[in-house]
């Protein structure tokens, strides 16, 4: 959030202290909010251009035919699934029969959360691709 828009509330409550003609205060609080709206849009502006470029760069990536390039997020696709994989089935699994062999030990943990973050961004942009799947988009 620009700096901008939080000043926006104290320079219109100053306006009203400043210019004591109603109309001049109106006319001041209008070219104020044209002028935040302008900022806004600009904002937006370059938001949608940013995206637009990382589109562009992700298509490129994609169309790639070395493996360094368009393999990496299949990777960490079956990097993040091998892991859930291993935390939720094979872990408990192996716990469980060592348990009923009666053996004891830990088996290797590791930070669920950080790994959740990166599978469910991968789940969602799987999700975008699903619904393209769908509308027969290539």
């Amino acid at each position: 959030m620009p700096i901008w828009t939080l000043l926006i509330p104290a320079i219109s409550q100053l306006l009203d202290k400043i210019i004591p003609d109603p109309q001049a205060r109106t006319n001041a609080k209008l070219a104020l909010t044209q002028a935040e709206n302008s900022a806004a849009l600009q904002q937006l502006q370059l938001t949608l251009q940013a995206d637009a470029n990382q589109t562009q760069i992700d298509q490129s990536e994609a169309q790639s035919k070395s493996l360094f390039i368009a393999g990496w997020r299949p990777f960490i696709g079956w990097v993040c699934g091998l892991a859930f994989c291993y935390h939720f089935i094979f872990q408990p699994l192996i716990t469980y029969i060592m348990a009923a062999c009666g053996h004891s030990f830990a088996l290797p943990t590791f930070d669920m959360q950080e790994l959740s973050t990166v599978l469910m961004g991968m789940l969602g942009l799987g999700g975008l691709r699903t619904i393209e799947k769908i509308n027969n988009v290539s």
